[in-house]
């Protein structure tokens, strides 16, 4: 004997509550996967207990040894000029931006930001993102302007600064604060851009160096770090366990250069 048929009604009843069932399962197993990605992302971003910033040179006496020139490592662009590191790899303990206070323009940092919020640290461990290039981070500071005016490159005083533009010489004076001088800035016009002007500062000057003396990017030495370790706390020194001395770039516009001297 043939079982009875179900009337039509209650067999969509019951089909429509078995797709609900399904998806219902689905959407669980989605919710699921998408949890253990976040708590995965979340201890993948913050279990390492890696100081931000810095970066996996050797030790201090290492850094104090000469290194001569660093190998070409764009670590900012401003406009169409790219900034190369100016200090050897070796002899690097961080780089850091913050506002400069003094016109400079914006700098697009290459790399990535050691020191970033912890929803956009987990949002590029889970999809990816905050460049390549060296770590850097972001410091704060009195300064007005954009908020990566200017870029700190840090290393032992004593070590060797090399031009991080290709270009000549436009001006080297006196580099003043709080009434005292201490090294110089040191004035750079890139080739072929005429209305730009790079500024490095915190250095004294290379003997041989000479207003109009030609640089290449990267071989050519302009001074070596002064020591400020006695001068002011310096921002930079959160993040290398040192004094924090650095050399400061910047880029400003030729024309609003000329007006402040």
């Amino acid at each position: 004997m043939a079982p009875p048929r179900r009337p039509p009604g209650q067999l969509r009843h019951t089909r429509r509550r078995n797709r609900s069932r399904r998806r219902a399962r689905r959407v669980a197993l989605l919710v699921l996967v998408g949890a253990a990605l976040v708590v995965t992302g979340f201890l993948t971003a913050f279990g390492s207990a890696e100081e931000p910033g810095l970066t996996a040179g050797p030790g201090t006496a290492a850094r104090l040894l000469p290194a001569g020139p660093p190998k070409p490592q764009v670590i900012a662009v401003a406009s169409s000029i790219e900034l190369q590191l100016p200090i050897s790899q070796s002899q690097l303990t961080a780089v850091g931006f913050h506002p400069s206070g003094a016109g400079g323009l914006a700098l697009e940092p290459f790399g990535r930001q050691a020191n970033e919020g912890i929803l956009a640290r987990l949002a590029n461990r889970l999809f990816g993102g905050g460049g390549g290039g060296l770590p850097y981070v972001q410091l704060g500071g009195g300064g007005s302007g954009p908020s990566t005016g200017a870029v700190d490159v840090g290393a032992l005083a004593g070590t060797d600064v090399y031009s991080p533009v290709a270009g000549t010489v436009l001006g080297i004076r006196d580099y003043v604060l709080n009434g005292k001088t201490y090294g110089a800035r040191i004035e750079l016009q890139p080739a072929g851009e005429p209305a730009l002007v790079v500024s490095l500062t915190r250095l004294r000057p290379d003997p041989a160096l000479t207003v109009g003396s030609a640089l290449e990017a990267g071989t050519s030495k302009v001074g070596t770090l002064i020591d400020f370790s006695t001068v002011e706390r310096q921002s930079l020194a959160r993040f290398t366990h040192d004094a924090g001395n650095h050399v400061t770039l910047e880029v400003h516009a030729a024309s609003t250069l000329a007006l402040d001297q």
